[in-house]
């Protein structure tokens, strides 16, 4: 007859009973004598009263090893760690993933700073040079998934640094293109190269981690997207402006792209799928199944709608931020003379700040309130929208007033739109099976890209143009050139409105969701263990 174990295993009456009966056996204690018809006996009631144990005794979730000595183990649980348990070789493998992903945002926001340069290069209006970013999300979001299921089966490490070597390699001949639509290929084939390394790193992250340590890697992790887009800017602009030529702009990426490379491929390591929450014995699944496991998730499908929301703002402000800010300079008394360049910087500067603020605080906040408010993580994603629409919506009224209060509005808004950058990704970790990340990773880039900013920049700029065109019918002039790409990026406003509304019903089943991937691990490790005793312990 088969042996199941209760779920209780893991109680002291159970250590107190059946562990030492185990460790006698290992040591051949039962197997050197005569068992007597008394012992027999005894075992049996020792089996008996272990499974009368589930209604007597509470759970004990501890996932510490069990003493086979009298000397009590010292080894710190993985949901027990606190970031001053981190070992050096962790701390190293976070700071290489921080750092391509710096230099992965870096690499996707030059091009905006020095939008303007290349859209007179090749002789581009709003709608073309808002296609640049659209082909590459694009490309990005498709490859996406794919690189999803590979990461969940394949090694991840070899994944990654392909990837980084695609995208620094199109990025630089990409560079000396003269023709826009040759450019526009390379742009695309760019978003496949960074598709690889966005989809698994932060399933890397959640096998070293678990619990407040994880959100805490996580925070360091999207804490290098506002700087890296930010930077993006900078150097773009920058470096074009001391070259001479905006195309060294795009050429400072690649050059840190093989130190990337070489980090990846020489010092990072591929943990195993679920290790840190003990569940590294869970083995894959069809992919098919995975798919119908994430649709019915309605944890995963919420937040991803509110994240494609998020990600459709964060793209149209990152694109025509400083194109639009531009535009109100030349509005106001005394800047004819407008420095391109010097925009972009200041707007890069304080994108940069405001990621620099806003990500690590949405972490904090959400892991301080996490034990006594369960589903903080959606209610505060949900707020943060809500805040940044009126400093949004204020940012573009004021564009052609006041730079200063532009700016200032601009930081408030993003700072409370980067409060979720962290958390989305802490919500996905907690709401999927281990051995599922990399997929709902790369289905949650690919929704929130393809009806996010994969074409919130091309969007916005058709909308610009057809607004331009019925406010020229009546006169041509640079207020109306001002006014059409002003009314086009108010539509973001009620884009955030949807987002924190998708946020709010998230946390309607969040709570659900989380404790079935919990149940989940834990019965599989329950089983694992029931069928390890079962095999030295035939009947």
């Amino acid at each position: 007859m088969r042996f199941r174990l209760p779920p209780t295993w893991k109680s002291n009456k159970f250590r107190l009973i059946f562990i030492p009966v185990v460790c006698a056996k290992r040591l051949g204690y039962l197997t050197c004598r005569a068992v007597m018809p008394s012992e027999k006996f005894e075992r049996v009631l020792v089996l008996k009263h272990i499974n009368k144990m589930e209604t007597d005794i509470p759970q004990n979730n501890s996932r510490a090893e069990l003493v086979h000595s009298n000397e009590e183990s010292t080894e710190t649980s993985p949901s027990e760690r606190t970031i001053r348990d981190v070992k050096i070789r962790e701390w190293i493998m976070v700071f290489i993933l921080c750092f391509v992903n710096l230099i992965n945002y870096m690499d996707r926001f030059t091009l905006a700073g020095i939008l303007q340069d290349i859209q007179t290069y090749f002789d581009v209006h709003n709608g073309k040079g808002g296609l640049l970013q659209t082909a590459f999300v694009l490309s990005y979001m498709i490859f996406a998934p794919i690189f999803g299921y590979l990461g969940d089966r394949y090694s991840r490490k070899n994944i990654m640094a392909f990837g980084v070597f695609l995208w620094s390699i199109t990025t630089l001949i990409g560079s000396f293109m003269t023709n826009y639509w040759l450019f526009l290929l390379f742009r695309a084939l760019v978003g496949i190269g960074e598709a690889s390394y966005s989809t698994i790193a932060p399933t890397i992250i959640s096998d070293l981690f678990v619990g407040d340590v994880r959100s805490k890697m996580l925070a360091l992790f999207y804490f290098a997207i506002p700087v890296g887009s930010g930077m993006g800017y900078i150097v773009g602009s920058e470096t074009a402006k001391a070259a001479g030529k905006w195309q060294w702009g795009l050429r400072v990426t690649p050059a840190l792209g093989v130190i990337a490379v070489i980090l990846i491929f020489f010092i990072l390591r591929d943990p195993e799928r679920g290790q840190s929450e003990g569940s590294s014995h869970i083995q894959t699944t069809p992919w098919t199944e995975d798919l119908k496991d994430l649709a019915k998730n309605k944890s995963f499908i919420f937040s991803t709608a509110a994240f494609t929301c998020v990600t459709f703002v964060a793209g149209a402000l990152a694109w025509w931020g400083p194109n639009f800010i531009e535009k109100g300079l030349k509005l106001q008394m005394g800047e004819n003379n407008v420095d391109s360049d010097s925009v972009a910087y200041k707007f890069g500067a304080v994108s940069m700040v405001s990621g620099i603020l806003g990500v690590p605080a949405g972490s904090f906040v959400a892991q301080h309130l996490r034990h006594r408010y369960p589903r903080i993580d959606a209610h505060l994603c949900g707020i943060g929208l809500l805040l940044s629409t009126p400093m949004v919506f204020a940012a573009c009224l004021s564009a052609s007033y006041s730079t200063n209060l532009c700016f200032t509005f601009v930081f408030f808004g993003e700072f409370f739109l980067n409060l979720t950058w962290s958390i989305v990704a802490d919500i996905l970790l907690y709401v999927v099976l281990p051995t599922r990340r990399s997929t709902a990773e790369g289905l949650q880039l690919l929704v929130s890209h393809a009806l996010g900013d994969a074409g919130s920049p091309y969007l916005i700029g058709v909308m610009s143009e057809a607004i331009l065109n019925l406010l020229n019918k009546s006169s041509k002039n640079e207020w109306n050139d001002f006014k059409s790409l002003q009314y086009a990026l108010f539509t973001t406003c009620f884009v955030e409105i949807l987002g924190a509304l998708f946020f709010l019903v998230n946390a309607l089943y969040i709570l659900h969701d989380k404790q079935k991937v919990e149940k989940a691990i834990q019965a599989n490790s329950q089983q694992l263990l029931a069928d390890s005793l079962e095999t030295e312990n035939p009947p």
